[in-house]
């Protein structure tokens, strides 16, 4: 019996740096984390499967040294991803735990607690 499920989910990410590059390996890191904290199963393999691209955004600037001193052009780059995964994971619902009573562990047994008579 396969315990495994494949699903298909959409994911909304963002990133942000400073080139190109950079902006979309930051938001593509995100999809994992956001997937993971969506999820209670347990989780084999996330894998995209497309990415559509919802804005990016190039933002200039001028950054200067003590408001006035050395001024130069900055860019950082932002986007905005839609991206569909293809998820196989084991579904915690549809194991069969068995129960088994035992003692614990960590405990300490004392065999001189009972007198006999």
């Amino acid at each position: 019996m396969s315990a495994t499920k494949r699903t298909s989910q959409i994911v909304k990410v963002s990133g942000k740096g400073e080139n190109k590059a950079a902006a979309f390996a930051s938001a593509l890191s995100n999809v994992s984390k956001k997937v993971l904290k969506e999820s209670t199963d347990v989780l084999l393999r996330i894998e995209p499967k497309d990415v559509e691209i919802l804005s990016a955004v190039e933002k200039n600037y001028t950054e200067r040294f003590l408001f006035f001193f050395f001024p130069r052009k900055r860019t950082t780059y932002e986007v905005e991803l839609s991206v569909e995964v293809e998820i196989s994971l084991i579904e915690m619902a549809d194991v069969p735990f068995k129960q088994v009573d035992a003692q614990d562990p960590n405990g300490v047994s004392v065999p001189f607690t009972t007198k006999k008579i």
